[in-house]
């Protein structure tokens, strides 16, 4: 199982503070918003990860981040993304690294409470196709929402709907089989100018492929100034209950 951590883009939305460093470099709590999804996957048993992003301050994440041996990862890939152009166009810049291996791809800016493992187990025992996270959120509105039939399967996600079908929002946790790259190079690009990763879900959906969990706990992404605030609270909390490097180490201990 590979990994992929998506932490390109220019974080418009955060300015003025992303006019002198990416995003996912800006802290949350005590460690920069790109080690969480990081210590995510780690977690969960991914030991092959690549990290993709782009803009002017690229380098830096090779001189925070390093070969990755700070989280027990023998090495730590990198690519870059020109321009935005969305989340599957960022997704595609990994294929060559994936190599035909199914991936479980995490939006650098998405910070969960609890372990992402049992979703990836649940993924690992599929015959193929991909599985997504869900999450029931106050605001819908703001992420793509599933619209589900009476059987409770997803029939189809809509991007940020004014008139959301449901209370879930698919939160940035991503597991594909290798058609993700034949889906990918089929995308046109939305209103937006964007490969959207909701186009690629949809695919999956229309062929019967396509999975779902629940979330349990918390879940944030870190794309505004208020959500920013969010995640650094529920981390704060989270830390002085159960620090993450404690819960990383006992999970690696079972292993």
């Amino acid at each position: 199982m590979k990994g992929i951590v998506l932490a390109g883009g220019l974080g418009t939305r955060l300015h003025p503070l992303t006019k002198i460093t990416n995003k996912h470099l800006l802290p949350v709590y005590n460690r920069p918003m790109i080690h969480w999804p990081l210590l995510s996957l780690v977690e969960a048993g991914v030991r092959d990860i690549m990290i993709v992003t782009g803009g002017s301050f690229a380098g830096s994440f090779l001189q925070l981040l390093g070969n990755g041996r700070e989280f027990g990862l023998k090495d730590l890939h990198y690519t870059y993304q020109e321009g935005e152009g969305g989340i599957a166009a960022a997704l595609s810049l990994a294929e060559h690294f994936v190599d035909g291996d199914p991936c479980v791809v995490m939006l650098g800016d998405n910070i969960v409470e609890h372990s992402i493992a049992p979703y990836v187990r649940d993924f690992g025992r599929q015959e193929g196709g991909a599985r997504i996270v869900l999450r029931e959120v106050p605001d819908p509105e703001r992420f793509g929402v599933p619209e589900f039939d009476e059987e409770g399967r997803i029939r189809r996600i809509i991007e940020k709907p004014s008139s959301p079908p449901s209370r879930y929002a698919v939160t940035g946790i991503y597991m594909y089989d290798a058609w993700v790259w034949e889906v990918v190079k089929t995308l046109k690009p939305s209103g937006r100018g964007e490969l959207e990763i909701t186009d690629v879900n949809n695919a999956y959906i229309e062929r019967g492929l396509l999975q779902h969990s629940v979330m349990e706990g918390w879940w944030t992404d870190a794309g505004t100034f208020n959500s920013l605030l969010r995640a650094s609270n529920r981390v704060a909390e989270r830390e002085h209950e159960r620090p993450f490097d404690q819960f990383l180490g006992e999970s690696a201990a079972t292993r």
